[in-house]
């Protein structure tokens, strides 16, 4: 199997597990700056024993990759912040889909860097996303929740869009668990000083026969958090941040989905339409993407 056809299946399988994320923004009790700065505290533990157990090097190649190393942990950590605010506010469906203008956002950005045009295609698949999400929006008050919700959610897509394309360009070179490993850690540390909640008082792992708060918050922070940003960061090898951002539109769909089924938050007609249109502008870039490894 080729490098390129492996990271398609990475990353198909990050935007599965990180469609369950959406899901702890409203099963744990805690702010969403809290959720962050626990979530990513367990990821970057996590991850160092993953690093250390395959033998690779912790040390990054030179002291300014830890000045970028820095700079993204920034931007994902609002990026986090931000994602699970949105959803707080409003409810799953509606952040998650207000975060999914990163995609677009993508498409355009990554030639800024790159100093390239964006092709014809991509720009009618971002079309399509865009089209999809507007659909999937039931309605727009200046003076509710659900508003700041969507343009926190906004917010958040441009922070991923950026970390993404910044990432592509200057950190693609190191293994995804090296690269995520200081990216969660900075969050971690940057997060640290504003936390409300005591750690100490969560109920631990198993609560009535349910997990309890500690329970979901490692496999937030393990199974939802670690491995598939790790499988991401791996996919920059080979595939560009505009491919990845247009296949990772199937995200919301599996947000949805099991929110519907966990959480009871069926969704309307209009996010059935729209979901449509983002799945069918997913397909077809990893349709093309596919072709031309041919």
């Amino acid at each position: 199997m080729g490098e390129q056809r492996r990271s398609l299946i990475q990353l198909h399988g990050s935007i599965l597990l990180f469609g369950g994320t959406a899901l702890f923004s409203q099963l744990l009790p805690w702010s969403a700056l809290d959720i962050t700065m626990l979530r990513t505290a367990i990821a970057a533990f996590a991850l160092m024993v993953i690093i250390k157990y395959q033998g690779d090097n912790l040390r990054l190649n030179n002291p300014k990759d830890y000045a970028i190393a820095v700079m993204l942990g920034v931007i994902v950590g609002l990026h986090w912040v931000t994602y699970f605010w949105a959803m707080q506010l409003s409810n799953v469906a509606t952040g998650m889909l207000a975060f999914f203008c990163y995609p677009v956002v993508t498409v355009f950005l990554e030639p800024l860097f790159n100093k390239t045009k964006a092709h014809g295609r991509d720009v009618f698949c971002a079309l399509a996303v865009f089209v999809g999400v507007f659909l999937l929006i039931p309605e727009f008050s200046i003076r509710n929740d659900t508003t700041l919700g969507i343009a926190i959610g906004v917010l958040s897509g441009f922070l991923f869009a950026l970390r993404n394309v910044l990432h592509k360009r200057y950190f693609s070179h190191y293994k995804g668990t090296q690269a995520m490993f200081y990216q969660t850690l900075v969050v971690a540390i940057m997060l640290s000083p504003f936390v409300e909640s005591n750690p100490l008082d969560m109920t631990g792992l198993l609560v009535d026969g349910g997990l309890g708060q500690l329970g979901l918050l490692l496999i937030l922070s393990i199974i939802f958090t670690a491995a598939p940003h790790a499988f991401l960061a791996n996919c920059f090898k080979h595939l560009s941040a505009k491919t990845a951002g247009l296949i990772s539109c199937l995200q919301p769909l599996y947000g949805v989905i099991l929110a519907a089924l966990i959480l009871g938050q069926w969704p309307s007609t209009m996010i059935y339409l729209g979901g449509s249109l983002i799945v069918m502008a997913a397909v077809f870039e990893t349709i093309l993407v596919t072709k031309n490894l041919k």
